[in-house]
């Protein structure tokens, strides 16, 4: 089994406005992707390469500093926003039965004013971003809602506060340093096998390996970085809001085949409902039981926070 390719070109960020008959093809083909196997690639979505890698050349400035450059950027250090900020290789154990991941990041999910950037670019980059990020999240979330026969604004109406402080949905740059043989610990990986927390996550990565996807089967499938498009992959929530029709399947990032001394990057736009909407099964069923998104998130960020 291969993720599938859509061709995204009838909605994409520069179309103002799209056949209905468009919305409803591209619906069937996210239909069968999502309730297949979670995850699907959409190339020509208005999102070009070259503004993925000036971001990620931004980042992978920072990550390149010295630690204790980088130290007071820490996550632990922005009390008023938890989530945001620099976590340092091994402060994460995505998968708590394998030694923490080998890998780093840089979160951004606040924008306000009295939070502190390593650089008004790395700050401009990362805003910019986010709101491209975004438009095209609620481009996908309208297809998605028209797949499931469910009227267009559906998911929309849970998404109004992204990129506020009534929303957790974050930006996320990930950079993977070259491993060291000798360091690796037993069953150690890059990042460990997870599900996302929310509604869907928007993954754009480099040509660099390693990305594994759970099939339905039970086997793991490749998911490489192909230029120009953007993995996107269903979340917890949604799968739980869509009575478990959408799957979030498991997924991780395994190391370098020996002697491969190359980094990896990768930006991961991890997308969240409002965090006071109240997600019930969308079919109507008691399936699952009712809960506030910031409720869930917080729930699952303490779980992994405390897994440091």
């Amino acid at each position: 089994m291969n993720i599938p390719v859509i061709d995204f070109s009838p909605y994409n960020l520069g179309e103002n406005s799209v056949l209905d008959e468009h919305l409803v093809d591209l619906g069937r083909q996210f239909k069968s992707s999502f309730t297949e196997i979670g995850f699907v690639y959409l190339k020509n979505t208005g999102i070009t390469q070259e503004e993925v890698e000036q971001v990620m050349d931004i980042s992978k400035t920072f990550f390149l500093q010295p630690v204790e450059m980088k130290f007071s950027f820490r996550r632990e250090s922005f009390a008023n926003c938890r989530n945001h900020g620099w976590v340092s290789s091994e402060a994460e154990s995505l998968n708590p039965h394998r030694p923490a991941d080998l890998k780093e990041a840089f979160n951004a999910g606040s924008f306000r004013n009295d939070i502190n950037w390593p650089s008004i670019a790395f700050r401009d980059s990362q805003l910019s971003f986010f709101q491209r990020c975004q438009e095209l999240t609620l481009r996908v979330l309208r297809v998605m809602a028209i797949s499931l026969g469910l009227e267009p604004e559906f998911f929309l109406h849970a998404h109004c506060c992204i990129g506020s402080e009534k929303n957790s949905t974050t930006l996320r740059s990930l950079y993977y340093p070259p491993v060291k043989s000798e360091l690796v610990k037993e069953d150690q990986v890059r990042c460990g096998e997870h599900s996302d927390f929310g509604s869907i996550t928007l993954v754009f990565q480099c040509q660099v390996g390693g990305l594994q996807v759970l099939s339905p089967s039970g086997a793991y499938i490749i998911a490489p970085g192909i230029p120009g498009t953007v993995l996107i992959n269903i979340a917890d929530l949604m799968q739980r809001w869509t009575s478990d029709r959408f799957i979030s399947a498991i997924h991780r990032v395994l190391l370098p085949p020996a002697g491969d001394s190359s980094t990896r990057q990768s930006l991961a736009f991890f997308v969240q409902p409002d965090d006071d909407y109240l997600i019930t099964c969308c079919d109507g069923s008691n399936k699952y039981p009712a809960v506030k998104s910031g409720d869930y998130v917080n729930y699952r960020l303490n779980n992994l926070l405390e897994k440091k």
